[in-house]
């Protein structure tokens, strides 16, 4: 089935202590959208300005993606500038240039108002609203990504959006922001009553653990020899994860914990290049060695 992300195209200037680019083509949606092509059809909404050429635009070209919805405006396309420490542990944000995104008012073309899954990327949350109010059909699936910049400065509006929300994706840091609470598994209770039924919560290196109000489940991160570049990378997870819900078509227990394997996946492949480097050069055949080399390492017998 066919999935349409909302969210931001841009343009990234990294310094890792592996390397350096100037500008490379990031952005929330982008990550999203290469990383859930291999599994479902992606349909984006985004805007991007005149500066964004034909050559940027190839990492979409040859994927299931449909550009119908990316907005081309006069100005500069998103443009985001930042360092991370030895350790990774560290990002510093050295400039951020909302450029034409700060007037960005998604529209969904008219043969995206009946998409079935549909992904709100990290924008404002009334944004988020309105994406689901031109919906025409109630979607199977609604999912969203927020923000601690979201939890502390528009409560009120993320609350009325997480209504309509069946699965939330945020860190462990922002589950406990949200629900007020420093205690991970109770804050993750409470935020399941502000109306999602599944909570995803990202926890970087050391993984990622799924909650709903019958279930948990833990994955554990995949051990990774050479981390590069950890941008876009809680993105392409959740690419990957809402990719194969889309593409089995059910949602259920089962394809929720399958979903987290492969959602993992393209997260540890994102980190082993700059940018968008190493996406772009992925194989579907990888993935799916790296999502049974991830079933050997959860292994065991009692």
């Amino acid at each position: 089935m066919s999935l349409l992300v909302v969210g931001s195209v841009a343009f990234d200037a990294l310094e890792t202590p592996h390397g350096r680019t100037e500008r490379t083509l990031g952005g929330a949606a982008t990550y999203f959208s290469v990383a859930a092509s291999f599994f479902a059809p992606v349909s984006l909404v985004g805007v991007v300005g005149d500066d964004f050429t034909a050559r940027d635009e190839a990492i979409f070209r040859g994927r299931r993606i449909d550009l119908a919805g990316l907005e081309r405006a006069p100005g500069k396309t998103f443009f985001w500038s930042g360092r991370y420490s030895g350790d990774f542990r560290l990002r510093t944000t050295l400039a951020t240039e909302l450029n034409v995104f700060a007037h960005f008012d998604p529209q969904l073309p008219p043969k995206y108002r009946r998409l079935p899954y549909v992904f709100l990327g990290n924008i404002h949350p009334s944004l988020q609203l309105s994406v689901v109010k031109q919906v025409d059909e109630r979607p199977k699936l609604v999912a969203l990504d927020t923000m601690n910049y979201w939890i502390e400065r528009t409560p009120v509006e993320l609350r009325d959006i997480l209504k309509h929300t069946q699965v939330l994706l945020i860190n462990d840091e922002e589950t406990c922001q949200l629900a007020g609470d420093h205690h991970l598994m109770r804050a993750a209770r409470r935020v399941l009553h502000m109306g999602p039924r599944t909570l995803v919560i990202k926890r970087g290196e050391f993984g990622a653990m799924l909650v709903t109000e019958d279930s948990v489940f833990s994955l554990a991160g995949y051990p990774q020899a050479d981390v590069r570049d950890p941008t876009g990378a809680g993105d392409a997870f959740a690419g990957g994860f809402l990719g194969w819900l889309a593409g089995v078509g059910r949602v259920n227990d089962a394809t929720l914990r399958q979903a987290m394997v492969y959602g993992s996946v393209l997260g540890s492949f994102t980190v082993e290049g700059m940018g968008m480097e190493r996406l772009r050069k992925l194989k579907r055949a990888e993935i799916g060695r790296r999502a049974r080399e991830f079933a050997r390492l959860t292994q065991f017998k009692l």
